[in-house]
């Protein structure tokens, strides 16, 4: 049953980003490049996702098990650190440059597009890199 709701939340969160513009890659420049024609359009969508996000964290902040019944593990992390602006700069970087993000991304590689299976592509290329310098990184601190 877990699988069904998962694969129902995955085709609403695509269809979502395909109705809203946000597996566009030019729309989502256009949102980012403020100094040329600025497209306000996803400030909306990213608001109205801003807004079902905050009311649902609190209500999953008092539930100990999901409506499915499984555990709900939310991050306990609330410090800024040197790790988490490092990766919001790089995906930052990499949203501006390419105009995708991982779920867009997942969308575009479904429809078939080449931009979506390069961005795929080198996300888990970076996703693998991540892992073994981690790897790298704890045994040089045992």
């Amino acid at each position: 049953m877990n699988l069904f709701f998962a694969l129902l939340a995955g085709l609403i969160f695509g269809f979502g980003l395909l109705i809203s513009g946000m597996a566009n890659p030019a729309k989502v420049i256009g949102f980012l490049d403020i100094t040329r024609v600025w497209d306000p359009s996803l400030a909306f969508v990213m608001g109205g996702a801003i807004s079902v996000g905050f009311f649902a964290f609190r209500v999953a902040k008092r539930r100990k098990n999901s409506f499915c019944g499984t555990p709900i593990n939310l991050p306990t992390q609330q410090q800024v650190n040197k790790r988490l602006i490092g990766g919001a700069l790089l995906f930052g970087i990499g949203w501006g440059l390419a105009g995708i993000c991982p779920g867009p991304a997942l969308v575009l590689l479904g429809a078939g597009n080449s931009r979506g299976l390069l961005f795929v592509a080198a996300m888990l290329m970076g996703m693998i890199l991540f892992e073994q310098l981690e790897k790298c990184h704890s045994k040089a601190n045992r």
